[in-house]
């Protein structure tokens, strides 16, 4: 039997959705790949705070229509150049998201909750 046969056409096929939790979700998992970006500080205004940099840091999303607005909390390696790993976040989210969703990421904002030292010693002040 040819594959064809049994096959309805594209547009008869129905609808895939999303739901604005698995976008978030993705977004979380490609956010914890980028260099030097991790978690996000957690607890209440960072008191209580986790501050475990190798888990994925947070993301919330709302759809509207085919248009994902995603907003993440992360965590950024101090000293590390801020500008390029915040480009490189914004890059790589919005790009695997776009390829594995088939959304749109119209907005994408970036909260940093916390630097993350490369050292944890702490300086004595002159």
């Amino acid at each position: 039997m040819s594959a064809t046969l049994g096959t309805p056409p594209l547009e008869g096929r129905g609808t895939t959705s999303v739901p604005a939790q698995v976008v978030a979700r993705i977004a979380e998992q490609v956010a914890s790949e980028v260099p030097h970006i991790g978690s996000d500080a957690g607890g209440v205004l960072g008191v209580g705070a986790r501050k475990d940099f190798s888990s994925r840091p947070s993301a919330r999303c709302e759809l509207y229509g085919r248009t994902a607005v995603l907003t993440l909390d992360v965590g950024v390696d101090f000293p590390s150049p801020l500008e390029t790993a915040l480009s490189t976040l914004r890059e790589q989210v919005r790009e695997r998201v776009e390829h594995l969703t088939g959304l749109e990421v119209g907005r994408l904002d970036v909260t940093i909750s916390w630097l993350n030292p490369a050292t944890r010693a702490r300086r004595t002040l002159r």
